[in-house]
Formats: structure tokens, sequence, C-alpha cells
């Protein structure tokens, strides 16, 4: 058809009144065709020119991404497609890629309509004409669909270890049932000795004893079962695209002060220009703020607060702690770093410090660090844990990166290492 038009074109002026009719019909025919063949595709398609300017797009647009103006009412090669879209996130997008004179980028968006999230890939392309690149196509994917599978995927994995959060509660429980069991058989034959003998129940102070104990130990398996129940419910994670960094830094300033008025040195060293993951913020929040705490409370074990040096004023309180927090991204994945010189951990206690009910806590309730585990799994994320007794932890959390045909930087540090204060 290429050819034709060429060799027709090449004649114009020759050709007749029919012909030259003729011709104009086969075009025309030729544009409906092109014009049904993208209003049928799935996938919507914007092509804009070299400065942007929206050329073409299709009906599918319409449904995928907010737009200010439907597809049928945008005038060719009038608008910035940034004019026409009512997404910040996405104009933000289309703007670095054209101030950056991007041909070729890929990245994912979340966007909220309706009460409803989608989640949707947007791809640019370089648009050839004439052997030279006329501007960009760029495709729209919805792949909500596709998030919210992996997403239930990972619940149903983590529910396959119920089964042993089951045994370790049944276990639990077995103590404070034998105990109300023996005080209630002990509590019913001295009452059933008191009626032989005079009629008489024994005195209130001697049943309050064994009163008091049944209480207590019912007490005991309330908080049990709550804590069961904190365990094994589902995280009911609101997934959204969020950059991280920008987390971390609102995390930190939360709790800075109280790491300052105890002398332990923040590190903060986040990557720039971090990507944006899928993540409930909320919960990601509650991760750093988890992890900070266990963090301080190593911390002070290894250097408590009543250490002190002499100095000209007299004797001042100091601790040498430090807690760093480093991110970077390797191998299409996010990866933050939290370490501290703290206290650490052996090797037993490393193998079960996501378990639930495991603490080395008096007052711990073993379940901290589980919450934290089940969230980064919500996040299809990876969490280790690195320890030596006696010099530090290191916490590395990985969360794949939903970028495609993107050139990420990689971390050009060494592995993370624990470190000492001294070093």
């Amino acid at each position: 058809m290429n050819d034709f038009v060429k060799k027709v074109s090449s004649k114009i002026s020759k050709l007749s009144t029919e012909q030259l009719e003729r011709f104009i019909e086969d075009m025309m025919s030729q544009n409906d065709l092109v014009n049904s063949i993208m209003n049928s595709l799935q996938i919507g398609l914007f092509i804009v020119s070299p400065t942007w300017n929206l050329f073409k797009a299709n009906k599918a647009v319409d449904h995928l991404i907010p737009l200010k103006k439907r597809s049928s009412e945008i005038e060719q090669d009038k608008y910035a497609i940034w004019d026409i879209v009512d997404e910040a996130a996405l104009n933000s997008f289309f703007k670095e890629c054209a101030s950056a004179q991007k041909f070729t980028a890929a990245e994912e968006f979340s966007i909220v309509q309706d009460d409803k999230v989608r989640f949707v890939s947007l791809e640019i392309m370089p648009f050839v004409m004439h052997q030279e690149i006329g501007g960009s196509i760029i495709t729209i994917t919805d792949v909500t669909e596709k998030r919210q599978q992996e997403i239930l995927l990972h619940r149903m994995e983590s529910l396959a270890s119920l089964t042993n959060l089951a045994a370790s509660v049944a276990h639990e429980i077995k103590n404070p049932l034998g105990a109300i069991s023996i005080h209630i058989q002990l509590l019913q034959k001295s009452i059933k000795k008191a009626r032989e003998r005079d009629g008489l129940i024994p005195d209130a102070k001697f049943m309050e004893n064994y009163l008091d104990v049944i209480n207590e130990e019912i007490e005991n398996l309330n908080k049990i079962v709550v804590d069961f129940l904190f365990a094994v419910r589902p995280v009911k994670a609101a997934l959204f695209l969020a950059e991280p960094d920008a987390l971390i830094k609102k995390c930190v300033t939360f709790f800075k002060a109280e790491f300052e008025q105890k002398n332990i040195q923040i590190d903060l060293n986040l990557c720039e220009n971090a990507p944006r993951i899928l993540i409930d913020e909320k919960l990601f929040r509650e991760v750093i703020i988890n992890l900070a705490q266990n963090a301080l409370a190593a911390i002070e074990e290894r250097f408590p607060a009543e250490t002190s040096c002499k100095t000209v004023s007299g004797c001042v309180e100091f601790m040498k702690g430090r807690l760093s927090i480093e991110s970077f991204v390797k191998e299409d994945k996010y990866i933050l770093s939290i370490s501290d010189n703290g206290m650490g951990m052996d090797e037993n206690t490393v193998s079960k410090i996501f378990e639930p009910y495991y603490t080395t806590k008096a007052t711990g309730t073993g379940l901290g660090l589980t919450m934290v585990y089940k969230i980064i799994k919500e996040f299809r994320g990876d969490i280790d844990v690195k320890s030596v007794a006696g010099h530090g932890t290191v916490f590395t959390i990985s969360i794949p990166v939903p970028r495609k045909g993107t050139i990420l930087l990689e971390n050009k540090a060494s592995d993370n290492e624990v470190y000492d204060s001294d070093n």
C-alpha cells in the first residue's frame, strides 16, 4: 500500500477526477481501518510528537487513566500530553521523559478512582517515521488483576505457617488450663469435705486463694488467645506505589530526638532518586519504627546509660551507639539495610528471631518481628538478619521494583557488614 501511495502521489497531477476520488476513498478506507484497529485494542495507546503534543489516542485510554478530555474530543497536535492526562504522577513521568529526551522508558503507577485502586504499566517506545524518530508511542496496560493475584498468592503462602504456630499456641495453653483444672479440683474437694463435716463452706480467705489463681490463669489464657489472633490475622495492606525513602526520612524525624537524647548517632544514607515501590505507607512505617526500637534496646543493653566518663565539668553520661539506615537499588530490587552496634545475637537467637512468641526481652510479646516479617512478605519482599553477639545486628529488606525496560543503578559499595563502634 505504501508503494502504491508513493506511486500515485508522484502522478497526482495527471489523475482524472474519477481516479482522484477513488484514491481519496482508498486513503479514507485505510485511515478508518487503522482507527478501527487502534480502538479495538484493550491496551491504551498514545502517539505523541517530538514536542510531546498528542497526535493520536485510542478509546482504551478513556477507562484506563483519568483524562481531562475524552480521546474522541482531543484535537490533533494541539495539546501536550500532560495537558490532557488528569493524574499528577503520570504527568511528572511524561515531563521527566520529555526533559531528558527519553524515547524508551517504563514505569508502573497506582491510580485511585471511585475509591478503587488500579495499577497500570506505562511503556514508552520510539515512533519511527521515514527512518527517523518522529515522536513516541506510549502504551498503557492494566496490571491490576496480576498484582492482586500476586498479593493473594503471598497471603496463601503465609497461611502455610499456621500449623507450626497453632502447635506453639496449644503448648502455651496447656499450662494455664492445667493450673485452672487443679485449683478447681482442690476447691471442689475442700467444699465437699466441709459440707460432710459441718455443712459450712471453707472461709472466704481460703476460697479466694484458689479463685485468685484461677482468675490469674484465665487472664493468661486470654492474653495467649489475643496474641495468637494478632499473629495469625492477615495483614490488611492497602498497596500503593510510594517513595520509600521519603517515608524513612519522616520516620527518622519521629524518633531522632529520642536517639539523640541518649547520645545515639543516626547515619542516614539513602539512594538518590529512589524508585517507587508497592507498599502500604502505614505498615512500612510500622516496620521502620519496630526495627529502630529493637536497635535502641540492643544499643542500651550493650552501652548502659549509667556508663560515664569524667570531664572538666564533672561526670557526664555517654553512649557509643550507632544506628545506620541505608538504601540502594540492585538487580531490580529496592534494598533497605538497618544496622546497629548493639548487643547482637547468637546463631540460635537469629534462627528463631521471626518466630511467633520468641523473645529475649523480659516484657516482650515475641510478636513484633513476626509482624515485621508478615508485612514485608505482604509487600512481596524478603527480610534477612545477620548478627554478631557483642558487636551488632543488620536487618536487610529487599522489595521488588515494579519496573521493566529501565536501567537501574546498582550499589557499588560492598555488602553490608555488622560494624562495631570501635571501628
